[in-house]
């Protein structure tokens, strides 16, 4: 598990609404398809938390933390975060390294000079996942073996001396045995536990109260854990024993509180400009190739916007942490059921709405729009164009063998069911508009531009893939 990274029954929206007067924060319409995303998937529940401003403007659960017996989730409510608990062992580690008492480029040697190359492996490539240890747990459900209790040393002494996957510095491949040991090189180096110097470093400054290990202190509040089989139901499950994610996905935390750390990061608080700068900044592999991978982060973009995130899942629950630094914002998404990936979509979605918010206009397209376009769809499917709506240009792409090629693409997959339009912008002194059209076998993509006077300067129709 935890190797997610790059997002029930009656659904009831409950939690502590909106920060009042929050700018960009979600609205009824953005409530109500939160809401729908988690009752289609079958989830528990889903819990959201938006920065926006570099301030919390928004946080809000949508289901339920526990289903028998029945109790709502609400902002207060706690979830497991997974792998996202990775970028805080990374914190850790800088934080002790701007101590001195340790270094990124320090050897494994160092402090378990037992271990497979252990003086050819430094602490940079455990927390980059390009060391060449074996991950123990790629698996993404539950297997026997995490049921059993162990110890973090035990778990490293079998994964870490094992040959390793390939040499070190030359590939990336993610590995929570990577973090097990970092968490333990901390310890070793500081005299310190983790968590207790977590919540005394970071958890406290920042106000991050529920923060802590989650398998250690359970709470009445949190968020009971489901799995799914297949498309059934939720299932009540077991999650791991203690130790088997130290360091490397044991933390719990309300939403609100890891948008808290979003926070600190984006205003380069806690760390030191080079720890924060080794924390986000790219590790490249020994020939230069890219990772697209810091210390216990990912990095990339959405729709052109820098995007540094994680995603965690440990058995039982799923979560999306994604930060935009040059937006000065924040999304987290957290859920208590794994197997369904719908935390995702929330995700993607709620920062669409958050950075791009043209797309938040285009969802709301008025009947009469999509009904020509599916009226001019229709058309093409027999054969027939009103040319008319067309400008000259248009008119033109639309020749007798082009129409023919249309209609004999379209008429295979039956009537026009259902038009989406997907986004709006602005181009060219005209509008663009993206259209998913679901028809009775498949769907396909519409893409239009429209001039002032309303004629289209375009319709194409793709394969929608």
């Amino acid at each position: 598990m935890c190797s997610l990274w790059t997002l029930a029954a009656c659904v009831i929206a409950a939690a502590t609404g909106p920060f009042a007067g929050a700018q960009g924060a979600l609205g009824a319409d953005e409530e109500a398809r939160i809401a729908e995303l988690v009752r289609a998937s079958g989830i528990p529940s889903a819990s959201v938390a938006v920065v926006e401003h570099g301030e919390l403007v928004y946080a809000k659960a949508f289901g339920k933390a526990s289903l028998a017996p029945e109790r709502a989730a609400d902002a207060s409510t706690r979830y497991f975060v997974g792998s996202v608990s990775k970028q805080f062992t990374a914190a850790a580690i800088l934080l002790a390294a701007e101590e001195g008492k340790l270094s990124l480029d320090d050897r494994v040697s160092r402090f378990y000079p037992e271990l497979t190359r252990a003086g050819d492996i430094t602490v940079r490539e455990l927390l980059s996942h390009s060391s060449g240890y074996e991950d123990f747990a790629p698996q993404d459900y539950l297997i026997p073996e995490w049921t059993r209790p162990t110890t973090p040393d035990a778990v490293i002494k079998v994964w870490a001396g094992r040959p390793l996957d390939f040499e070190p510095g030359t590939r990336w491949q993610y590995s929570n045995t990577n973090y097990v040991l970092a968490a333990r090189i901390f310890e070793r180096a500081t005299g310190e536990t983790l968590v207790p110097f977590l919540r005394r470093r970071i958890f406290e400054p920042l106000g991050m109260a529920s923060a802590t290990d989650g398998y250690l202190e359970r709470r009445t509040q949190d968020a009971l854990p489901y799995t799914r089989f297949g498309l059934g139901p939720p299932r009540s499950i077991t999650p791991e024993a203690p130790n088997w994610y130290y360091g490397a996905a044991q933390l719990a935390m309300t939403p609100s509180d890891l948008a808290r750390w979003d926070i600190a990061l984006l205003n380069h608080r806690i760390l030191s400009e080079a720890s924060y700068r080794d924390l986000t900044g790219e590790v490249r592999l020994r020939n230069g190739d890219l990772t697209h991978y810091a210390l216990g982060l990912g990095l990339g973009d959405m729709d052109g916007i820098p995007e540094i995130s994680h995603t965690g899942e440990v058995t039982g629950f799923l979560t999306s942490n994604a930060i935009y630094p040059t937006r000065d914002a924040a999304v987290v998404v957290c859920t208590n059921q794994d197997s369904v990936f719908v935390f995702r979509t929330i995700a993607r979605q709620v920062a669409k709405w958050l950075l791009e918010p043209e797309r938040r206009v285009a969802e709301k397209a008025p009947a009469a729009e999509l009904s020509q376009v599916q009226a001019i769809v229709e058309g093409l499917r027999r054969g027939r164009i009103d040319r008319a709506l067309f400008t000259a240009n248009a008119s033109g792409y639309f020749s007798v063998g082009a129409i023919e090629d249309i209609r004999a693409s379209l008429r295979p997959m039956g009537p026009v069911k259902a038009v989406e339009r997907k986004w709006s912008a602005k181009r060219g002194g005209m509008t663009f508009r993206d259209y998913a059209v679901q028809m009775k076998k498949g769907s396909v993509d519409v893409t239009v531009y429209l001039t002032p006077q309303g004629l289209y300067e375009q319709f194409l129709i793709a394969q929608d893939i």
